[in-house]
């Protein structure tokens, strides 16, 4: 990927070449199957699992079930795992790939303090001994591409993502994800850049730089600032799942996104409900797409869309799916009247 050239090469992990540099980041109790399918849709290179515990013993859980529901049809199938003990984590990554997984993620990343105490996530870049260890036991452990999630550093004063990501690449690592702020900053301030393209210019493998990478203006600012080989959205696609698709259009020299209409918001909205319910039921359904209908509706404000707050506050108390379907449906037809009577 050339930055601020707007042509888009190939981002290759392993075997698997990705039709498109931008990824979704995978994101605990967010990237559930219904919503991976739906950034594909929009054009996203390639989706990774929530991240799942390398705990198998735990897998029987509803939690771990509906993380470990796997996007069979969509190749590369990518999975993202988390511990702390080098077999454990080894005999996981297997456990995923005899489920189907073609990719394995190792989350080196996450700031959460449940996470951090058991020492996964974040919390092992302060024990670059451990890191390799993991590293080197599962690549060994599986005969898919190794991944990993990682971010520029413990905190201000140890910021060894360039360490960590010469232990990755001598480990075996095919693809090397950095996001832009230390442990001890978690999501606080804005991502800093200059240590993804430090990794970027020592390194041979992959690099995917990650962080507060919400718009087309932004992406460019990153890739340029980073000259990494690929973008992971998180936040970004959150009640934006088309952001692929502006990314992508926006970035063909032959082609430019077009706006979306009211009437395909309409049915975005109505098609990730319906797939919600039906992935969870409706009890569990309706309470995950309380946050989703959320982050919707922060893209419906000042976008000509009348009471868009007023719809959010009534949709995210009820109970029932259908409740949600119809609130929906009527929103959507409200303000069509609106713009039928005014015109």
């Amino acid at each position: 990927m050339s930055s601020g050239t707007g042509r888009l090469s190939a981002l290759k992990i392993g075997p698997y070449p990705l039709d498109s540099p931008f990824v979704l980041a995978p994101m605990a109790g967010v990237t559930d199957k219904p919503f991976r399918k739906l950034c594909r849709r929009f054009g996203a290179g390639m989706t990774t699992s929530e991240m799942t515990t390398a705990d198998t013993s735990l897998w029987q859980t509803s939690k771990s079930r509906h993380r470990l529901d796997l996007d069979l049809d969509a190749e590369p199938v990518a999975v993202q795992i988390a511990g702390s003990e080098p077999p454990q984590m080894a005999a996981a990554a297997r456990a995923c790939v005899e489920r189907g997984a073609q990719i394995i993620d190792i989350n080196m990343g996450c700031p959460a303090k449940k996470v951090c105490r058991k020492l996964a996530g974040s919390a092992l870049l302060k024990d670059t001994v451990l890191v390799g260890q993991i590293l080197d036991a599962v690549v060994a452990a599986v005969d898919v591409p190794v991944t990993l999630k990682t971010r520029t550093g413990w905190d201000a004063d140890e910021r060894n993502a360039p360490l960590v990501a010469r232990i990755a690449e001598n480990a075996g690592i095919a693809a090397l994800t950095i996001h832009g702020r230390t442990r001890a900053d978690k999501y606080r301030g804005e991502a800093e850049y200059d240590t993804i393209a430090a990794v970027k210019a020592e390194v041979s493998i992959p690099v995917i730089a990650n962080g507060d990478i919400t718009s087309l203006e932004k992406s460019l600012e990153v890739w340029k600032l980073t000259q990494a080989d690929g973008l992971m959205i998180g936040r970004g696609a959150q009640g934006r799942p088309w952001i692929f698709a502006e990314l992508n259009q926006a970035l063909d020299k032959n082609g430019s996104f077009v706006p979306l209409e009211k009437n395909d918001l309409r049915d975005i909205m109505l098609g990730h409900l319906e797939e919600l319910h039906r992935f969870y039921g409706e009890t569990t359904g309706v309470r995950v797409a309380r946050k989703h209908l959320t982050w919707y509706c922060e893209n419906l404000y000042g976008k000509d869309f009348a009471n868009a707050e007023e719809y959010r506050k009534r949709v995210v108390r009820v109970d029932c799916a259908s409740e949600q379907i119809r609130l929906t449906a009527e929103f959507f037809a409200r303000n069509e009247e609106e713009v039928s009577t005014a015109a």
